[in-house]
């Protein structure tokens, strides 16, 4: 198989310098010396899990023998769907905010995963299922907006309020255009249904520091007045640089229940 690329595994971002190695697995951390002083930057340490959860977390994205990582299935319907059997997050996005480069990403320690990656937006017209082992399902849900499938609300309606295993949901946005209209409309849906949901702003690496800090404090802002379901604390990511890849990885085994408690404060 493929070996992984660099920065993907913890080990070799800690042999960077102190700067580099914080804005790898700290983002927003290192955007936090750009704001003013007096700042509240409570937000960006809700999830700030120290060296030993992390590398847990690491170890559940690294298949090896008694611990696959595989495809499952895809469905177009939810009894095409798999088993509820494990604890689940699932990734929702528009169509082309770089989900599966995202999942792909995520699981770059296992080449072996096969996660398409389309070069055209709105490939996905299905849910993909992804089982980790014997301890979480990750599913990467079609995109909307541009090319969605004709059925997307329902086959994603249907899937958000009957699947009891669902602990939550990550809604991926656009690091560079923020938060676009068809994100509201996902928002709402998620609101509505009473779906705990986490924001991740993605392709950080193409966004200048202003314009990601623009970004970054209008949707916190957003989060806080305006919602109910979603984390405070926003995730940043770049599937290309790594950057906030590991920390993801490090908040899914906490919401699936796969994170010592005492390591996630």
């Amino acid at each position: 198989g493929r070996s992984p690329p660099p920065l993907a595994a913890l080990s070799q971002v800690l042999r960077l310098e102190r700067n580099r190695r914080t804005g790898i697995v700290f983002p927003l951390q290192k955007l936090e010396r750009c704001l003013a002083p007096g700042t509240d930057t409570a937000r960006f340490r809700l999830f700030q899990p120290g060296l030993g959860a992390l590398q847990h977390a690491e170890e559940l994205f690294r298949s090896r023998r008694g611990h696959a990582i595989d495809y499952v299935s895809s469905a177009v319907r939810m009894d095409h769907a798999p088993p509820p059997a494990l604890p689940e997050v699932c990734f929702i996005g528009r169509s082309n905010v770089g989900k599966s480069s995202l999942i792909r990403a995520l699981f770059s320690l296992s080449p072996e995963v096969e996660v398409r990656v389309s070069k055209t937006p709105g490939h996905t017209k299905k849910m993909n299922f992804f089982k980790v082992g014997k301890y979480f399902t990750l599913v990467d849900m079609p995109g909307y907006g541009y090319r969605a499938p004709r059925d997307f609300v329902e086959m994603v309606e249907a899937y958000l309020q009957e699947r009891r295993n669902l602990k939550r949901t990550f809604l991926l946005a656009d690091g560079v255009v923020g938060l676009q209209k068809t994100d509201h409309i996902a928002i709402e849906m998620l609101e509505e249904f009473g779906i705990p949901y986490v924001m991740v702003l993605t392709k950080i690496d193409r966004a200048s520091r202003g314009l990601l800090l623009k970004n970054v404090l209008e949707i916190q802002e957003f989060i806080g007045e305006k919602t109910q379901g979603c984390f405070p604390q926003l995730f940043l990511v770049s599937s290309l640089e790594f950057s906030g890849v590991h920390l993801l990885r490090c908040f899914i085994a906490h919401v699936t229940g796969n994170l010592p408690t005492v390591d996630a404060s």
